[in-house]
């Protein structure tokens, strides 16, 4: 087996998740490295619809951006930006939004605006972009972070997309009909949120990391399934699909 980085097990990981029926929102990054490697391998069916209104594109290489030419070039069809967020996501046709995060909390709700006080922020973040709408639109979410305290804290400084908020039915009780986060992976492990609370708990760690790596990345106490399997290692077909993916694009 050849050897993998943390990024690519987040990747692989990932795109496991997917299934070929599925209609995905995607976003640049990890996401986009997910959804392609599904659709060149397990999901070749997959629909992948990026924020600049690409519906069912196929990029021969990683897009740049939402507005790389690539995702244009190879889609079915283009719509506007408002005609993609009125109907696709507003009409909850996504079956998943792939979002990243720099901070989440125990219930999965994320902060991509501003790190520190509002006003006057040590770090200004991206910003929310389709995300707050995705939280509540698509029927589930995916996300993609890389864990440490710095981004599984204990309290957002700000809250940007809603996840399950306060924990148990909050998203029912705000009239919300689609599920929230389902799946968080992390460089460290695989989380989910817990059937009845809705906090995130670890369901499998990754090849050689250990309970205690997790805890000590986490500001808040962690919670582990009664069960914790080993995440399965990158194949050598996963491995070099999304290998040649990435390398296409930086030649």
């Amino acid at each position: 087996m050849s050897a993998y980085t943390a990024q690519e097990m987040m990747t692989v990981l990932a795109s496991r998740l997917l299934a070929n029926d599925d209609v995905c929102f995607v976003g640049i990054g990890a996401p986009s490295a997910a959804c392609n490697l599904a659709r060149l391998t397990h999901a070749p069916e997959i629909t992948l619809i990026y924020e600049s209104g690409t519906i069912d594109t196929r990029p021969r290489t990683l897009p740049l951006s939402i507005g790389d030419g690539e995702l244009c070039e190879t889609a079915l069809m283009t719509c506007s930006v408002p005609e993609m967020f009125r109907y696709w996501l507003q009409g909850e046709r996504m079956t998943v939004g792939f979002l990243g995060t720099a901070q989440i909390d125990r219930y999965a709700n994320l902060n991509t605006t501003a790190v520190g006080a509002y006003e006057r922020p040590t770090a200004r973040l991206p910003g929310a972009g389709g995300a707050s709408e995705a939280g509540i639109q698509c029927r589930e979410i995916f996300v993609i972070v890389k864990q440490s305290l710095r981004s599984f804290v204990a309290q957002l400084d700000f809250l940007t997309t809603f996840g399950h908020g306060t924990g148990f039915d909050a998203r029912e009780r705000l009239g919300i009909r689609t599920k929230g986060p389902t799946q968080v992976i992390s460089d460290l492990c695989h989380l989910q949120p817990d059937a009845v609370t809705r906090e995130l708990k670890v369901v499998s760690l990754h090849p050689g990391v250990t309970r205690q790596q997790v805890i000590d990345a986490t500001a808040w106490e962690l919670q582990f399934a009664d069960e914790v399997s080993e995440t399965a290692a990158p194949t050598a077909i996963e491995l070099e699909v999304l290998r040649e993916l990435r390398a296409r694009g930086e030649s």
